[in-house]
C-alpha cells in the first residue's frame, strides 16, 4: 500500500467510521447494548457499513467514553447523553466567542470591516 492511498488519510481522520461495534465496545470497556442506547438518546449516529453494520469513528468514541464516565457515576443514561451536547455546544460557542474576540482586537483584519 503507497502512501497517496485513499486509506492513507483516513487512518488520521477522526471522523472516518473505522471501528465495528464489537471493537468500539471493547475499546471503551462497555458493551454494545451501551453504544445501541447512546444512538437511540441521538448523542452519536453510527454510519452504517454496506452490510448494514454499524461503524463508529474516533471522535464518536471520545464522545461515547464522555457519556460512559457520566454514567459510571450514577447519571441516568438520557441525562448523560444531554450533558455531553451541552458541553459540546458550550465548547463550540466559547471557540465562536473567541474568534469574534481575535477579530475584534485586530485592525489589521480585512475580512472584519466592511466597505460602504
Amino acid at each position: 500500500m503507497t502512501a497517496d492511498t485513499p486509506l492513507g488519510g483516513r487512518l488520521e481522520d477522526d471522523d472516518y467510521p473505522a471501528y465495528t461495534m464489537g471493537r468500539a465496545a471493547e475499546m471503551l470497556g462497555t458493551t454494545p447494548g451501551f453504544l445501541r442506547a447512546i444512538g437511540e438518546a441521538r448523542l452519536i449516529t453510527p454510519l452504517r457499513s454496506e452490510g448494514g453494520h454499524r461503524r463508529y469513528s474516533r471522535y464518536q468514541l471520545r464522545v461515547a467514553a464522555r457519556a460512559r464516565e457520566l454514567v459510571d457515576k450514577g447519571t441516568p443514561i438520557e441525562a448523560a447523553c444531554r450533558i455531553v451536547i451541552l458541553e459540546d455546544q458550550l465548547e463550540e460557542a466559547q471557540r465562536i466567542n473567541a474568534e469574534y474576540r481575535r477579530a475584534a482586537n485586530d485592525p489589521s483584519d480585512s475580512s472584519s470591516s466592511s466597505s460602504s
